[in-house]
């Protein structure tokens, strides 16, 4: 089984949709539709709106790809494979770089060291998100994809002109999912590779809601005058 950005559809409608996404190429060409009760799983190449995660069988009769993960335009691999890598650079137009972790998550900035198997030699890539854009460096500040649908889970949950605090911001990703609902966003972070991304992402988003703060969280009673609606 593979791991893949999907999206559902109802079963009537699937075949049209089919044909949409092969004219974009962004369905997964590789892997087999999913059927479930009524409505269909159709893998696709990149995160559209309401996307989520799903395992799916690689498709009879083509080149079933080792197992790995889409960021963006990187692929991460869950073995050294430089030949699959190869592979898997090849069967999406979309990717760009292939990795295969050579550590774990360490330090107090939560981050991991890559290996580049294929591709352009770059940890850095471009994630969109449900009409957000985030870039993102896998190698200086942590990054997880997996947490799109928490996001939205939050976002769907806030009252409007909420003030949030997001401890652990990272790049950005839940402070300017929430900022769409919110007052105000303070957006924290000890790592300053996180927050010189964050900076980044704020403007290619428009978000002028999110006050980025470079501070260990141990510290932010002392120092944030605020009292808040919601902390992530």
């Amino acid at each position: 089984m593979v791991e893949q950005w999907c999206i559902r559809v109802p079963a009537q409608r699937g075949e049209a949709v089919r044909r949409e996404l092969i004219e974009k190429r962004t369905l997964d060409l590789s892997l087999k539709v999913r059927r479930e009760g009524s409505t269909l799983l159709l893998p696709v190449t990149e995160q559209p709106v309401n996307a989520e995660r799903c395992n799916f069988e690689p498709h009879p009769g083509r080149q079933a790809l080792p197992r790995h993960e889409l960021v963006g335009g990187i692929a991460i691999m869950q073995d050294r494979d430089p030949a699959g890598a190869i592979n898997i650079l090849a069967s999406r137009p979309s990717l760009h770089s292939v990795l295969c972790a050579s550590s774990e998550v360490f330090g107090e900035y939560r981050t991991r060291e890559f290996e580049v198997l294929a591709g352009i030699p770059t940890t850095r890539t471009d994630v969109v998100e449900y009409g957000h854009r985030f870039t993102i460096d896998l190698s200086t500040a942590y990054f997880s994809a997996r947490l799109s649908s928490e996001r939205q889970r939050i976002l769907e949950r806030m009252g409007d002109n909420e003030i949030v605090l997001d401890m652990f911001a990272g790049v950005g990703p839940f402070a300017i999912t929430l900022a769409a609902r919110a007052a105000l966003v303070v957006a924290s972070d000890i790592n300053p590779q996180a927050i010189s991304l964050m900076l980044v992402n704020l403007a290619y988003n428009r978000t002028n809601n999110v006050l980025p703060f470079l501070a260990d969280a141990h510290h932010l009673p002392a120092i944030i005058p605020w009292q808040f609606d919601r902390i992530v």
